[in-house]
């Protein structure tokens, strides 16, 4: 195939008592050779001015390919008309290399208000795809473009919500004036560009995600477009939870890091934050709660945030060290206490370990623990155990997930990880989002070579979920290390790992 490719554009006028705007739309697929890339369309309207804009990446093409999507939307004034009829092309920049489609030298042409152009021996796809399914939405509305000149008969939806255990069909539909009832738009169906255009919804109520593919009857028999035999996939948004030691007000600039861990809270949109080492001025043990870090970082947050929180030790000889979770999601319960032998606040092995349960949408009510533990020699294996039995106490079957989150002061593959890998109940997410193949020799097949498979693996931070829940985890991602986007702001790297159902 080629770099890049048109996949479909579309120009639109729409209007009303109110205003009137064009809208811009292209998809472009895009051949996945590196993920550091830029991928932008070239565009000049009748001023004869071109622009660039930039396109994001929207989904999966299959076969180590992706579509990338862009749009543009533009309201008339007495400095500039609209765009109108428009030429472009598009650029793909990666490993230094740059590809262009531009219809072989021609630039591609998309006249003012003409609907949908399709690349060309494109005969049938879903236009317009969106595949975030949005907070409270219960119905899914799809759009079709087919090649008019196939003389389309009919064009069904064929759907699921439960991974093709159950199968659904919905019919679409022929309308002449689709763009005026859908854009208040004049563009044609059919088109100048030989595309018609079907539309439906699907009733998904509660669902997490819905997968489809399309079939259009046609004279000379049915065609199918499933998205490159992948289906096309519309879910929620997905659990994101984030686990980051903060390093008891020992850093240099620490102020300054607070703000950089709010700030990756919020670009990253993470659900559920675990925190260790949560410094607060000692205050002759009674603590000082605007000194409190889980405090700042959560009232420099966007949005709202709960947030639950306890001290164990005293820590660095001048703080209340403790540990706290940071939730999207009000909390249905919570409580601590102490998984180690010693509770002497001035003993640095009295650990503390603190729970909240919440109810996440679309998913279920899970548990989640941030646990701060004591090194395999200062007693690991005998706060893991309580911790692991509190757990499961509190593990029921109306529960979609537990989560054992934190410092664990074990390096993986060492004694105390595979003292939890023996008891086959909590199982390590990153490595099961990262490393798959490694994962299933750990922990499914239990390997007695995972000190091997592990060997380059210096993590003693971990995000463990009971093994018969729920959820899967499907990416995982480090955070504040050096290089990245938000730097160092702990002597630990914070790990996220984002999580969908398995049914």
């Amino acid at each position: 195939m080629e770099a890049i490719q048109l996949f479909q554009a579309r120009n639109s006028i729409s209007r009303s008592k109110q205003r009137i705007e064009q809208e811009l739309v292209f998809f472009m697929l895009v051949e996945h050779i590196a993920y550091d890339k830029l991928v932008e369309v070239h565009w000049a309207g009748e001023d004869g001015v071109w622009r660039t804009l930039r396109a994001a990446h929207l989904c999966s093409g299959g076969d180590n390919r992706e579509i990338w999507s862009a749009r543009a939307t533009f309201s008339p004034s007495e400095e500039a008309s609209l765009p109108g009829d428009i030429e472009f092309a598009l650029r793909y920049r990666v490993l230094g290399e740059e590809y262009w489609d531009n219809n072989r030298s021609r630039n591609y042409v998309s006249n003012a208000d003409s609907g949908v152009l399709l690349k060309k021996r494109t005969q049938l796809l879903s236009a317009d795809f969106n595949p975030i399914l949005q907070a409270g939405q219960r119905f899914y509305p799809i759009t079709v473009a087919v090649r008019h000149s196939l003389q389309p008969k009919r064009v069904d939806l064929h759907w699921t919500t439960d991974h093709w255990r159950s199968t659904n069909v919905t019919p679409c539909f022929f309308r002449r004036m689709h763009w005026d009832k859908m854009r208040r738009s004049n563009a044609r169906n059919p088109n100048r560009y030989d595309v018609g255009m079907w539309a439906s919804e699907i009733k998904i109520d509660d669902a997490f995600r819905v997968q489809y593919a399309i079939a259009c009857e046609t004279p000379t028999g049915t065609i199918w477009d499933n998205n490159f035999g992948q289906n096309y996939l519309a879910r929620r948004q997905r659990l994101k939870i984030l686990t980051l030691n903060l390093h008891c007000y020992q850093e240099e600039n620490q102020d300054a890091k607070f703000s950089q861990v709010a700030r990756a809270i919020d670009d990253l949109d993470i659900d559920i934050v675990c925190l260790q080492e949560v410094g607060e001025n000692w205050n002759k043990g009674q603590g000082d709660w605007n000194s409190n870090a889980a405090k700042i970082i959560r009232d420099r947050l966007r949005g709202p945030y709960h947030l639950h929180t306890d001290w164990s030790h005293l820590g660095f000889d001048r703080y209340r060290e403790g540990i706290a979770v940071l939730s999207k999601y009000d909390f249905v319960m919570n409580d601590a206490g102490y998984v180690s032998s010693s509770q002497d606040v001035y003993s640095i092995n009295a650990r503390k370990v603190i729970m909240v349960q919440v109810n996440v949408p679309y998913m279920g009510v899970v548990n989640v623990f941030s646990a701060h533990l004591s090194w395999l020699s200062d007693g690991f294996l005998e706060q893991f155990e309580r911790l692991r039995a509190w757990a499961n106490h509190k593990h029921g079957g109306h529960l979609a997930a537990t989560f054992l989150c934190g410092d664990f002061n074990i390096k993986a593959g060492s004694e105390g990880y595979r003292a939890v890998v023996r008891t086959q109940e909590y199982e390590d997410q990153f490595l099961a989002a990262t490393s798959r193949n490694v994962f299933e020799k750990v922990f499914r097949r239990l390997s007695p070579n995972m000190d091997r498979h592990l060997a380059k693996d210096g993590r003693i931070d971990y995000i463990f979920m009971q093994r018969h829940s729920q959820l899967q985890a499907v990416s995982a991602r480090e955070i504040f290390k050096d290089g990245d986007r938000y730097g160092r702001v702990s002597d630990h790297i914070g790990y996220c790992v984002e999580f969908e159902p398995n049914w």
